[in-house]
């Protein structure tokens, strides 16, 4: 252990030798490591900020960077643990701390003596990379709020912590919502439920000495009941459920939960933010660091989304409808009858279900397909690796490559799959540290990413079974994790993820997907979870064929979702109500959808990528980055074509790698997309990957 941590070997937030110490960080240490990092960093930016120190970009960056980054790096490590391991304590000491890190943060992004610094270095004597981050920081200084003055400042400082407050209740409120709900129901209710989640639901059932199943609306249990079970009065009470999470809709005491207050609060204080920067409107602000170039121009890339979307989203629904009244004897479905409908539909047009095809995808073998592709495409190695860790399920890797003087070390990753309590839905790639050629040591730091899931766990000792889309979901994370941890940018700021623009950032992780419906690559990553046998060439025709299914419905659900959240960051006065907040919903639906949801349904309130989420007025990001993948990955099917091969074509995987990957935020995402491809992105390559061109 190196001097400079050997005192604090006591708390793990201040150890900084290598990997978080995951499995040691206890709430009672949060605070005190916490506030003794912050004294480091507050300490380093009076130093930099004095009027005799230089402004200089080495200079800054190991007096004042080096504390920062250990900062972010301890706080990264509890916010981390309060997405997967959410505990009462923790999150009580989480909130405790989270006014004070907001405001260093704040106070960093707004300090005019840095920005002085900053504004008196010349850009022309750094290397492209700090050129870069130089220009990123500068533009940061302004959206910061370096600018203001006085009580404007204050006011802008304020409003920060409000909104990290407010963001963190909105994420608490659709966790407990969901962590609350169970319902209980006889092996009779369930017919028609995949076999591992009958057995699932009667082992959480049986944990907590009940009789029957236990429902919960956590994706692993929700998803399959809707789609498979029999029983239209269960859907309903699943869907209501789940509609009317955190919402004055929710069942009995569950009302506590609700968002809407929350909603209309973070909308008004993002307007006010915006109006403070001299902006019109909070879409204005979000936009400035993305790709797109105004609010005006995301939303007619939408709206002629959209328009070309319906016809195929009008004729997907015409199709549900005639089936569901000729063979399943429903003349007029509900909102809880979709799922099922399309997944009988899906059975008898193509002649095979999800529960087909999910005892093929076991996880161990699903994973060695991906490593196998990651390793084929971009010349690397995957190996297991040793690391604490704060659940029994999560594993850990390292990624090589060859080197003058053998394997060299890449990036490490955390895979975190499994569903739980706790353990906030969805899933998401993080970064634990970034590639960075360090200041103080002048040693190079390898990146680390989280790669964070929710799937079912395996029962009876059998290993976890996946469906295709979580097999698809396992891709795209990973995808993000690929552009983290493969980076060769040694400025941190830039490095990897970092700096890249929002709406460019899906582009690896989209890029990835496309692996899971080639043959080439299916064939070795399936073993049925019984026999071992590789998944049947007609049964992946048979998934070939509808993968296209409703993909016109599917395109303008998303454009519904991204257009409320681009007017609702857009308006001339803010949406400052949940009551406004649903007409606005109700007004794009109108606009866009051809299925509406019962009054009672409160989408909104546990829509967390907006609200608590990093996504505000940047929701539209998926589809464009869809644009620029789709794009991407037609290099490689042009490359199949010519070589008369798969797709896994090595040459092309070593340019992508290189001029996306390689490159992370070190350029701009439009530079880095044409040194790929030699042009600008075109969206026929995503209308003729839906089956919409």
């Amino acid at each position: 252990m190196n001097d400079r941590t050997a005192p604090f070997a006591s708390n793990p937030l201040l150890d900084f030798n290598d990997l978080p110490l995951f499995d040691a960080i206890t709430p009672e240490r949060v605070g005190p490591a916490i506030n003794q990092l912050l004294d480091e960093a507050s300490l380093a930016l009076d130093t930099v900020t004095a009027s005799d120190f230089p402004a200089n970009w080495k200079r800054i960056s190991e007096t004042l960077d080096v504390p920062a980054e250990r900062f972010s790096r301890a706080w990264g490590a509890v916010s981390h643990l309060n997405s997967v391991a959410d505990t009462p304590e923790l999150r009580a000491a989480y909130n405790e701390a989270l006014p004070r890190v907001t405001e260093f943060w704040t106070r960093l992004g707004a300090d005019e003596r840095l920005y002085a610094k900053y504004k008196a270095m010349d850009p022309a004597a750094l290397n492209a990379e700090q050129a870069r981050a130089h220009f990123n920081a500068m533009r940061g200084f302004v959206l910061g709020g370096a600018d203001l003055q006085g009580d404007a400042k204050a006011r802008f400082a304020w409003l920060q912590e409000r909104q990290a407050e407010l963001g963190q209740k909105f994420s608490e409120n659709a966790l407990d919502a969901t962590d609350a709900f169970a319902l209980y129901v006889t092996t009779d209710e369930l017919a028609g439920v995949p076999d591992d989640v009958v057995q699932s639901t009667a082992a959480a059932a049986q944990a907590e000495g009940k009789t029957g199943h236990k429902l919960t609306l956590k994706m692993p249990c929700y998803l399959p009941v809707m789609q498979f079970a029999h029983s239209s009065a269960l859907r309903e009470k699943l869907y209501r459920a789940y509609a009317t999470r955190a919402s004055d809709q929710a069942e009995g005491d569950a009302v506590r939960f609700d968002n809407a207050a929350i909603m209309g609060e973070l909308l008004a204080l993002r307007h006010e933010e915006a109006q403070l920067l001299g902006h019109r409107h909070y879409a204005d602000v979000s936009l400035v660091p993305k790709m797109a170039e105004s609010p005006e121009q995301v939303i007619a890339f939408l709206r002629d989304l959209g328009t070309k979307a319906r016809p195929h989203a009008e004729q997907d629904l015409g199709d549900l409808r005639a089936f569901a009244a000729s063979e399943l004897g429903l003349a007029d479905p509900q909102a809880w009858d979709w799922p099922y409908i399309g997944e009988k539909l899906k059975e008898a047009r193509y002649a095979f279900s999800e529960q087909e095809v999910k005892p093929y995808f076991t996880a161990p073998k699903v994973l060695a397909g991906l490593f196998q592709i990651v390793e084929t495409l971009f010349e690397v190695a995957i190996r297991r690796d040793q690391a604490p860790v704060w659940n029994a399920g999560v594993e850990f890797y390292r990624i090589e490559r060859p080197g003058p003087n053998g394997a060299e070390l890449v990036g490490q990753f955390y895979l975190d799959p499994a569903a739980r309590n706790g353990k906030r839905g969805g899933a998401w790639m993080d970064d634990v540290r970034a590639r960075w050629l360090r200041p103080d040591t002048g040693t190079l730091q390898t990146p680390v990413a989280h790669l964070v899931c929710n799937f079912a766990e395996g029962v009876n000792g059998k290993p976890a079974l996946l469906t295709h889309d979580d097999v698809i979901t396992l891709f795209h994370e990973f995808g993000h994790g690929l552009h983290h941890m493969l980076t060769q940018v040694n400025e941190r700021d830039v490095s990897g993820i970092s700096g890249v623009e929002w709406d460019a950032v899906e582009l690896p992780s989209q890029f990835m997907e496309n692996f899971c419906w080639e043959w080439d690559v299916l064939k070795h990553m399936t073993a049925h979870v019984d026999t071992g046998e590789p998944l049947p060439r007609a049964l992946f025709d048979k998934m070939l064929a509808a993968k296209n299914y409703q993909s016109g419905l599917q395109t303008l659900r998303q454009v519904e979702f991204s257009l409320f959240d681009m007017l609702l960051h857009s308006q001339p006065e803010p949406v400052t109500s949940g009551a406004a907040v649903l007409a606005l919903q109700q007004q794009v639906r109108d606009e866009i959808a051809v299925l509406q949801p019962p009054a009672y349904s409160r989408s909104p309130h546990t829509f967390s990528h907006i609200f608590a989420g990093g996504y505000s007025a940047g929701y539209y990001s998926y589809k464009w980055a869809e644009v620029l993948s789709a794009d991407a990955y037609a290099a490689f099917e042009e490359a199949a074509l010519q070589n008369g091969h798969s797709t896994l074509d090595v040459a092309t995987g070593r340019r992508y790698r290189e001029a996306i990957l390689e490159a992370g935020g070190s350029r701009p995402a439009m530079e880095s997309f044409k040194a790929f491809r030699g042009r600008e992105p075109s969206i026929e390559a995503l209308l003729r990957h839906q089956g919409m061109a």
